[in-house]
């Protein structure tokens, strides 16, 4: 029988200010437990908060970034609730009036099976509010007791919650990365999973096609793609077997466990928690103006789909380049870096990736090629040689200017593709530039056309059977020729120079 999946996500982004959202305490990872939890965090009596621009700023960011609507003017509220972790008995937090409204998100969706084609998509994004992040249950190493940090209590969160748009685990976790790769691109969240910095909460139904939506469950704190996949698969399966055996979906908070691959009931949630929220009386409402709206937009990057196109458009790129090139912002800036020491431009200066107006790039007349060969080495050579040392696009020990000389250095014929694999592996095992590796090396083509023709003609004097035999048809021996020259100048000669004059010579 049909069951339709119904899924929504509250994706919690912790902001990259320094500071936490409504005191000055330092919000760094790994401090000793309770060494940053200072007054206002703890809610000592008599304190008060004060509101962080920074992670005004970041959230209006976002909204821009997804086309949504700022509020001129939201209310900080009280959510009440009891939780060990949480010292004020409530959580500083925005609920009618938030400061991000409606806006979208249009995410890229390749199936799993191997006959779908991937297709795009648009998640609408409900709304994103500010709010402080509460402090962190510990159970392990207590001896059956529970601990406490509060050092993460007050950490500035942008909580973005989507509509029930997707209708799969694999919709949901590209909507998961998309969004990701967004909030890095534009500089408002660490992304660190691992960390706790980008957690999301999913939300889970199912129902008959044209029935009303499903009695749904949340499945809470997923901060791995991988364990998002088989948390929803699981648990869609789960409802639906209760469903067709006569069972029925109570709302429940659930946990997913990793090691079993199941999720559990960790609380039942009825339709209407009342958490009594009212305003802040502590905090005035928060109004932004027009100006100061004007003043982030000019600070947004050139956004990854923008960029996807003017790959596609003016560099001569496949969109599935493109869409490499631009999964993340460092590897867009490193391809631009490149691109711009490969083939300059006098009206161009190199990409920085940051500041509101973007500098003009180089268009497909200015990088004929030249484009391509680039991305080629970024997603082919470079890709690989991360892969194999486990390592990222941050940590790559060359940069963009050392591969944009190294490419160059192809272009202009000074060395071969196998001379410039030579070249990667020694600059990326021990650094230093193209050029003086090329002449430690000895890695030089041969380009005299001159000095070509004396070696041809030596290999055509010692190989005269071998030339008959071509020129009575036998085409496969040009390979041959190619072997004994290319041998002979120990792999220096320009490929394409010799085999120019290697047909001239055996067409003679």
């Amino acid at each position: 029988m049909t069951w339709e999946i119904v899924i929504g996500l509250e994706v919690h982004t912790q902001l990259s200010t320094s500071s936490k959202i409504f005191s000055g305490a330092s919000t760094a990872f790994g401090a000793e437990p309770n060494t940053q939890a200072d007054a206002v965090s703890i809610a000592l009596p008599g304190v008060l908060p004060v509101l962080n621009k920074g992670a005004v700023e970041r959230a209006i960011k976002f909204g821009l970034a997804v086309g949504a609507r700022i509020a001129p003017r939201s209310v900080f509220a009280r959510k009440n609730y009891f939780y060990p972790d949480l010292p004020k008995g409530y959580q500083i937090s925005q609920f009618d009036l938030p400061v991000v409204g409606q806006g979208a998100l249009t995410i890229q969706v390749e199936p799993l099976s191997g006959n779908a084609k991937p297709y795009e998509k648009v998640v609408r994004i409900t709304r994103a509010h500010l709010e402080e992040d509460a402090g962190k249950s510990l159970h392990e190493d207590f001896h059956g007791m529970t601990g406490i940090d509060l050092n993460r209590a007050g950490t500035p969160l942008l909580e973005i919650v989507s509509e029930p748009d997707m209708c799969s685990a694999v919709e949901a976790v590209a909507y998961a990365k998309a969004l990701h790769s967004l909030v890095r691109w534009i500089g408002i969240c660490d992304g660190n999973m691992q960390e706790g910095s980008f957690r999301c909460d999913v939300n889970v139904s199912v129902r008959r096609p044209g029935e009303p939506l499903g009695t749904r469950r949340e499945i809470k704190n997923l901060n791995s793609f991988k364990f998002m996949q088989q948390a929803i698969d699981y648990e869609v399966q789960w409802q639906i077997d209760r469903l067709e055996h006569g069972g029925k979906i109570q709302q429940a908070t659930v946990l997913f466990n990793p090691d079993t691959g199941e999720t559990r009931a960790m609380r039942s949630k009825e339709e209407a928690h009342d958490y009594r929220y009212f305003p802040d009386p502590d905090l005035l409402p928060l109004d932004i103006t027009p100006a100061m709206l004007e003043q982030v937009r000019t600070t947004l990057p050139e956004l990854p789909q923008a960029k996807q196109a003017r790959y596609v458009n003016e560099l001569g790129l496949s969109a599935y380049d493109a869409g490499i090139l631009t999964a993340s912002r460092e590897m867009a800036d490193f391809f631009e870096g490149a691109l711009q020491i490969l083939s300059p431009s006098p009206q161009s200066s190199p990409a920085s990736g940051r500041g509101g107006e973007r500098e003009k790039q180089p268009s497909i007349s200015e990088v004929p090629g030249q484009a391509k060969m680039c991305a080629n080495w970024l997603i082919g050579e470079v890709s690989a040689q991360l892969n194999r040392d486990g390592l990222d696009m941050v940590q790559c020990p060359i940069t963009a200017q050392q591969l944009g000389g190294m490419l160059a250095r192809i272009a202009d014929g000074t060395i071969s593709n196998s001379g410039a694999k030579e070249v990667f592996r020694t600059m990326w095992a021990e650094g230093g530039e193209a050029d003086a590796i090329i002449e430690a090396k000895g890695l030089k083509q041969v380009s005299d056309s001159g000095a070509i023709e004396v070696l041809v003609d030596e290999i055509i004097a010692v190989n005269a059977d071998k030339v008959a035999e071509y020129r009575a048809g036998r085409d496969k021996l040009f390979g041959f020729f190619v072997g004994l020259a290319m041998k002979a100048s120990k792999g220096k000669a320009n490929p394409a120079q010799l085999n120019e004059v290697l047909k001239k010579k055996l067409a003679s």
